[in-house]
């Protein structure tokens, strides 16, 4: 059976994670960390899933990643949660990561410089976003379909530490003189196994 192990930062996205789940059961780490493993199940295959709830962060979500990964030595580490727009993208939309960009990282001169650190996300789970974003069979896991259906973009993203909060902040309007093309804002650590 495959493995994954899935991080939130809060308590909303956990809730959203776990509501997909089946035959949960607690488990706590040495470390004190406590996770949830349940069963996703799919037509025609089964993922054993452990969920955590890591709280807000990039450090911290760093910590808890590595120490889920040797835990559960997953197939792959996911980061659900919600996130900002930055172009293309209205609330309920499904956004993947091709790319993120750590954009924090630069020299302050007069005027900041940026220096982004790049994380890619995995070249497969990159192409199973991309075949399942022309799927609609998704949207019947939720309880509702709202009026304008979600959909799933693929793109890079950019993460820091900041909640964007504003389209007229001055990080919004770096975001987009810096990071053209990416369609979405985390504030949280992205990782792939």
């Amino acid at each position: 059976m495959s493995r994954a192990v899935i991080l939130t930062a809060l308590p909303v996205e956990y809730l959203a994670v776990r509501a997909h789940l089946q035959a949960l059961q607690e488990e706590v780490h040495a470390q004190g960390t406590v996770y949830e493993r349940g069963i996703f199940r799919a037509p025609g295959q089964e993922w054993e899933v452990g969920i955590v709830e890591i709280g807000a962060g990039n450090v911290g979500a760093a910590l808890e990643a590595e120490r889920a990964i040797a835990h559960f030595k997953p197939d792959v580490i996911l980061f659900v949660g919600v996130a900002g727009g930055i172009k293309d993208v209205v609330i309920g939309d499904v956004v993947v990561s091709t790319k993120i960009y750590g954009y924090e990282s630069g020299k302050a001169e007069q005027r900041f410089k940026p220096r982004p650190e790049i994380g890619l996300s995995a070249y497969n789970l990159e192409q199973r976003a991309r075949a399942e974003a022309r799927k609609e069979d998704w949207l019947e896991r939720l309880a509702v379909v709202p009026e304008m259906r979600p959909r799933v973009l693929v793109g890079p993203i950019a993460a820091g530490e900041k909640v964007v909060a504003s389209t007229q902040s001055e990080v919004f309007q770096f975001l987009c003189e810096n990071y053209g093309d990416a369609i979405g804002e985390r504030t949280e650590f992205c990782v792939r196994v």
